[in-house]
């Protein structure tokens, strides 16, 4: 748009040099009326001269429209960046806070199974023990019985072998 202007500016003869000035400004130029001879041509070239700062207006204003609607494209894109990035700090805020819930509760419940493995070492540490203490008892227990019939046996075999001795030694 603005090499069309430059072009137009460039190609253009002196008379539509003047034109480009806003309509206020050539209205402002001391040209009485008289001095100026009213012919059709002249008539043509006035009507020509507005259109084309008519045109020149339009286009500033086609220009102004557009950076106008860059402007607003350029906010809306800044309004959709801090957008998205409050989204995606607000995610990584809930996703870091459920990570950390997470580990809690994992840790939570290791604890718990260590503390139930434990318990249930003692407990288990317990039950051998006692049954470590019930078979030893029980294996005194028989030892003794066994010692006991063992010298009743011996007894029994001497007061034997001494009976069959004071019989021989009669």
């Amino acid at each position: 748009m603005a090499n069309q202007k430059e072009r137009a500016k460039k190609s253009s003869p002196p008379e539509e040099l003047e034109a480009e000035t806003p309509p206020e400004e050539v209205e402002e130029t001391p040209v009485s009326v008289e001095e100026r001879p009213k012919s059709p041509l002249d008539e043509v070239m006035s009507q020509a001269e507005r259109a084309y700062a008519a045109y020149m207006d339009a286009e500033r204003q086609v220009a102004k429209a557009y950076h106008e609607n860059e402007v607003q494209v350029a906010k809306a894109y800044k309004r959709a960046e801090q957008q998205t990035s409050r989204a995606y700090e607000a995610t990584v805020a809930q996703a870091m806070k459920d990570r950390d819930e997470a580990i809690a509760k994992a840790a939570k419940a290791r604890e718990n199974v260590i503390t139930r493995a434990e318990e249930a070492f003692r407990s288990a540490e317990e039950a051998v023990g006692a049954a470590y203490e019930a078979a030893v008892n029980e294996a005194a227990r028989v030892r003794e019985e066994n010692a006991g019939k063992a010298w009743k046996v011996r007894d029994d075999t001497i007061e034997q072998a001494w009976q069959i001795y004071s019989k021989i030694a009669r």
